[in-house]
């Protein structure tokens, strides 16, 4: 056996022991004319996507009234503007109904992703 094959056959067998990577998203469920969303978009959205938070679970914008895409699973409806889904491979892990202002919003964001296990790189 050649020490090319016994190396990749090494990498092989590195590559399947390891976890794969669970794809992390932040729902934002909204609607036109919902001012707490236009408030969010105002103080939050600019920033959000250069925060660990945002690195950790990219956002993604989703209309209320919009037909729910299928590759992601709510646990139960949507029914409040704005409302935060933490989705973890297309499942809902948690949420935060509402906009409590920035300083509330990024405790509660990190709290969530606390909670799901989702670290974040500083």
């Amino acid at each position: 056996m050649s020490l090319r094959t016994i190396f990749l056959g090494g990498v092989f067998a590195l590559a399947a022991a390891l976890p794969a990577f669970a794809q992390t998203e932040l729902v934002m469920v909204e609607e036109d004319g919902c001012m707490w969303c236009a408030r969010w978009n105002k103080e939050i959205s600019e920033i959000y996507p250069k925060t660990a938070e945002g690195q950790a679970a990219p956002l993604r914008r989703m209309d209320i009234r919009a037909d729910r895409p299928d590759d992601l699973k709510f646990q139960r409806g949507l029914f409040f503007t704005p409302t935060f889904v933490l989705v973890v491979d297309g499942k809902e892990v948690s949420r935060l109904e509402g906009y409590p202002g920035e300083d509330f919003f990024w405790g509660l964001l990190s709290q969530m992703l606390g909670n799901a296990n989702i670290e974040l790189v500083r």
